[in-house]
């Protein structure tokens, strides 16, 4: 049987936020062992490198502030999500910023709907009109739905990438109060931590499966600061707690048993704010999770 393949491909973005330091995500996630791990558990990998991002401090902000460059981004970054999508590899996408998904979810949509788990404890449903502080990485998910800025919404083709219906949140605690009412509206499937404290994660992840069992493939945008901070430290808006080791573990392997997993987004590890790199080796296990490594 040929091995499956996977792409990782960097996108070194910090312009959808205020905190530094979120651009050495890539190479944190590298230096903690991305590829070898896969290897281990039997993918062939690319490293693609890094998609060119523009040095935050040469970039023009006197009309519409990071957002061009941020569209200018995710449009390369679409067309790598495509080309993967078409070549039948699966892209693990390491920002950066959650404003990459704009491009991630955007280019692996670009052949046909799949369904999205976004795994977070941030909506990132906001738009310019609603966000308090105005930052992109708070609005990927609205953007995705064909809500705010025209730029933004037009990356790679015009309009929504997605269907409401097919688009599942894991994690929530954290939301603006525009934002609450923008997400009890939306259509999604919302799980909030208490939703998760009731249930238990492995009631949450086969839910939201069955939410996107008709649907043939599956994205998963995993926001590291899910985590509680005792877990992952290393990212620029902590929210005390969130999952735990375990509960993510879960949730990955539940996710890699119904074999629909076809891209993947690891996004907001930030190494400043971290210890030893410990937020990028947990991002690593969670990853291989998904991509199938088991206990037995």
């Amino acid at each position: 049987m040929l091995k499956k393949t996977v792409r990782i491909i960097g996108i070194p973005i910090d312009l959808g936020q205020s905190q530094r330091g979120v651009n050495m995500g890539p190479a944190a996630l590298r230096y903690a062992g991305l590829a070898d791990r896969l290897k281990r558990i039997g993918y062939m990998v690319q490293d693609a490198g890094n998609i060119m991002v523009p040095v935050r401090e040469s970039v023009d902000q006197s009309e519409r502030g990071f957002i061009p460059a941020i569209a200018q981004v995710c449009n390369a970054v679409y067309l790598a999500a495509s080309q993967a999508m078409s070549e039948g590899v699966i892209p693990i996408f390491l920002g950066g910023d959650h404003s990459v998904a704009i491009g991630t979810v955007g280019g692996v949509t670009a052949n046909g709907h799949c369904g999205l788990i976004w795994i977070d404890a941030h909506g990132d449903f906001n738009t310019l009109e609603s966000s308090p502080s105005g930052n992109v990485h708070g609005m990927p998910l609205a953007t995705l739905l064909g809500e705010g800025a025209t730029e933004l919404i037009s990356v790679g083709r015009s309009g929504s990438k997605l269907l409401a219906q097919n688009v599942v949140l894991i994690g929530l605690r954290d939301l603006d109060l525009k934002e609450k009412e923008r997400l009890k509206k939306s259509g999604m499937l919302l799980f909030t931590m208490r939703d998760i404290d009731e249930q238990g994660i492995g009631q949450v992840a086969r839910a939201a499966l069955k939410q996107l069992e008709h649907c043939e493939r599956i994205h998963v945008s995993l926001d590291v600061d899910a985590l509680d901070p005792n877990e992952a430290p290393g990212v620029g808006t902590p929210v005390p707690g969130g999952l735990s080791y375990r509960e993510a573990q879960l949730l990955m392997e539940i996710i890699a048993d119904c074999n629909k997993l076809s891209s993947l987004d690891i996004v907001e590890i930030n190494p400043i704010l971290d210890q030893q790199n410990r937020t990028a080796e947990v991002a690593v296990e969670l990853a291989a999770s998904l991509l199938g490594k088991s206990i037995l």
